[in-house]
């Protein structure tokens, strides 16, 4: 698994930046603060930032000048903004392609979640950042950063702007479709059409009208001319889907296209010239599709110039979180529910096989939004198919569940030898501030539990019998934090 980079807060209100760090830290995020008078000397070593999340600006008249600089240090910089920076002079339509997402204080959990994943795909895509006319949505199809993937977006940036033909291998459900239009829209071609068409779900008679058009009277039905789509995709890319499944015959006259660059409609002898950029696709081994006389060897090695290989989803299991979370976001913004997954439930879809791959784990999140609206998934609300229980501890139990199991377990803790404050015989001769002396052995103990836990915040909690919530507040409320 790849490392996770820091998130930089550069915020000059010294208390909210100390809450910002400690509340991405809590959620798993990485992150280093600064001020805006010193953040260039952190910025130094920019690529092992993720982005830079913009507070309070004591040094800067605008945010826009701010922008100006850190794009100066790293022009590929994705910036979040909190929803309180004040806007004065105005950002630029190139400084807003700078800007991923905008977050409001106090934070909320799935507009940082989404910010961060935008950082992401923007440090792994950097090509596509570049390109300040091109959307990030389809390379957001393509989330993952397993070197797996990491090699799939290479090998789109360096064949997209070329006219060479490409061949995408890979199970069904891994995303062939995406990664075709990903390559289109990185092209010199991309504002012509991407013309897709499933050679395996058309019958082999009218897959020839279906590609090369018919003119009036051609055939029983024909009663007007029709383009077919490699007119129809004319200046742009026609995806070939499932192209392994094409009948022999049809294999022919596509060879004929792809040597001599012209076609000609059913039922004319008029040639049309052809200028289309020609990605195919198939879950098939074509290799052996050939051996045993069932595909073309002439037509494979034309389409196999340069052929790109989808992972199984199985095989790079390291970025089902993050497809999760993409996913998950979708079907917010489609405004057709959400739902939460716990560690263990994620773990568990981590190590399933994934026979349908991507397109599986999309249609089992829809299926748990609909379950659980709103709801927080553990690994035994899972279907029993995707429940993997090997080294997933047990999800705890709500407050109210099982009062009785709880208090049982509470009283064979209390068994336990445990340290104790030594008992008091008498007061001071001065009295004592009860308060005052409660606060204080309160700081120590918690102090005592974050130094053993190596300032863990949830296992110091689970030491000192709380909620990470409540320690998170203590912690805010005595001001503690861990020593630079």
């Amino acid at each position: 698994m790849t490392e996770n980079k820091k998130l930089l807060i550069i915020e000059d209100n010294m208390e909210r930046c100390h809450d910002l760090k400690t509340i991405f830290e809590f959620i798993g995020e990485s992150c280093l603060e600064t001020s805006s008078k010193d953040w260039k000397n952190v910025l130094l070593e920019s690529e092992q930032y993720v982005g830079v999340l913009l507070g309070s600006l004591d040094e800067y008249h605008s945010v826009a000048e701010l922008i100006n600089e850190i794009i100066a240090v790293d022009e590929t910089m994705p910036v979040i903004l909190l929803d309180d920076v004040p806007m004065s002079g105005g950002i630029s339509n190139k400084l807003s392609q700078q800007i991923v997402g905008r977050i409001e204080w106090p934070l909320k959990h799935n507009q940082v979640l989404e910010a961060i994943h935008s950082c992401q795909y923007c440090r792994d895509n950097q090509h596509a950042f570049n390109e300040h006319n091109k959307s990030l949505e389809l390379f957001r199809s393509m989330v993952g950063k397993s070197n797996a993937m990491q090699g799939i977006r290479r090998l789109i940036e360096q064949v997209a702007t070329t006219d060479a033909s490409v061949l995408i291998l890979g199970e069904s459900g891994t995303g062939k479709e995406v990664a075709a239009r990903n390559l289109h829209y990185l092209s010199n071609r991309s504002d012509k059409p991407f013309v897709p068409i499933n050679c395996g779900a058309i019958p082999g008679e009218l897959l020839e009208s279906e590609l090369f058009g018919h003119e009036k009277g051609a055939f029983t039905g024909a009663l007007t001319a029709r383009k077919g789509r490699f007119e129809l995709a004319q200046g742009g890319t026609i995806f070939l889907d499932e192209i392994g499944d094409m009948p022999l015959p049809m294999q022919v006259k596509l060879l004929r296209v792809l040597q001599e660059r012209t076609f000609e409609r059913v039922g004319s002898n008029q040639s049309i010239k052809c200028d289309v950029r020609i990605i195919a696709a198939t879950h098939r081994h074509l290799e052996t599709e050939v051996k045993e006389n069932r595909f073309r060897e002439d037509l494979f090695y034309r389409l196999n110039v340069f052929p790109i290989e989808m992972p199984a989803l199985k095989n790079r299991a390291e970025d089902i979180p993050l497809l999760i979370n993409e996913l998950v976001a979708r079907l917010e913004n489609d405004k057709r529910g959400s739902v939460r997954l716990s560690p263990n439930a994620i773990q568990s879809l981590m190590q399933c096989d994934w026979p349908g791959n991507v397109r599986e784990l999309a249609n089992l999140i829809e299926r748990l939004c609909i379950l659980y609206p709103y709801g927080v998934v553990d690994i035994k609300d899972l279907p029993s198919e995707y429940q993997k229980n090997d080294g997933v501890d047990s999800y705890p139990q709500p407050n109210l569940a099982d009062r009785r199991s709880r208090i049982s377990k509470e009283k064979e803790e209390d068994k336990a030898p445990r340290a104790a404050p030594a008992p008091i015989t008498n007061l001071p001769e001065n009295g004592v501030n009860l308060k005052e002396f409660v606060a204080k052995l309160e700081i120590s103990y918690i102090e005592l539990a974050l130094a053993e836990e190596d300032w863990v915040v949830a296992r110091a909690a689970k030491r000192l019998g709380m909620r990470r919530t409540t320690l998170v507040e203590k912690m805010r409320k005595y001001d503690l934090q861990k020593a630079s």
